[in-house]
């Protein structure tokens, strides 16, 4: 899924950011929003899934930071087209395997803080 959003931030169809994820809500179609799930829940409920978007966190600050060439990634959005429904099939079965494992990290050891 990773490489899914690479690709559609290579494209100019993904931003990542508080900011920049708030403008396209709130000027453009949006397939997809993406928050970290390690990212605060008071953060996180700043911004809202628009009405035919999907909402998905199950990916970390840090997998999504590799998705998108930074350390760690908190917000990000998709475009409508392109490569959105892919990410979105992709998404939902990362989201499926990861619940069914009993947490988020699909079996990788967490670090204790």
């Amino acid at each position: 899924m990773t490489d899914l959003l690479a690709l559609a931030r290579k494209s100019g169809a993904a931003v990542v950011g508080f900011e920049k994820v708030k403008d396209w809500l709130a000027s453009r179609p949006v397939r997809v929003l993406l928050q970290a799930s390690d990212g605060s829940v008071r953060g996180k409920s700043k911004l809202w899934t628009p009405e035919g978007a999907r909402y998905f966190d199950c990916l970390s600050s840090d997998e999504l930071g590799l998705a998108f060439g930074r350390q760690s990634v908190i917000h990000g959005a998709l475009a409508t087209g392109g490569l959105g429904n892919r990410v979105v099939e992709e998404a939902t079965k990362l989201q499926g395997l990861r619940k069914a494992s009993g947490g988020d990290t699909a079996g990788k050891e967490q670090k204790d803080a």
